[in-house]
């Protein structure tokens, strides 16, 4: 047995919990905020057998796309004042997903 931690952006959250149930997978999910850029997180805990791990990864990429926002850049000028600079694009979105053996796994 494994143990899924799938972490995506709130905005693809509902995407991906719908085509994991939809495929029978057992999903919890939990709020989560990023450190970077303090958005919106859901952390998605998925138990599986090992032979399904990649079709559930598959499931989570297909809908945890990445793009681009523009986030305002913080400036420290002189006198260490902090300004707004032009804003800059960052990536957004994806999955980081971290799979791990579970030695145990009960539903009561």
């Amino acid at each position: 047995m494994k143990l899924i931690f799938a972490i995506v952006s709130k905005d693809d959250s509902y995407d991906v919990q719908d085509a994991l149930t939809q495929e029978r997978y057992s999903v919890t999910k939990l709020a989560s905020s990023g450190g970077f850029l303090r958005s919106g997180n859901v952390t998605f805990l998925i138990g599986t057998q090992d032979e399904l791990v990649d079709h559930a990864i598959e499931i989570i990429s297909s809908k945890s796309k990445q793009r681009m926002e523009m986030m305002p850049a913080m400036d420290y000028g002189m006198n260490n004042v902090m300004s707004v600079a032009p804003n800059i694009p960052v990536h957004v979105g994806g999955a980081t997903i971290f799979v791990v053996d579970m030695e145990r796994f009960e539903k009561v």
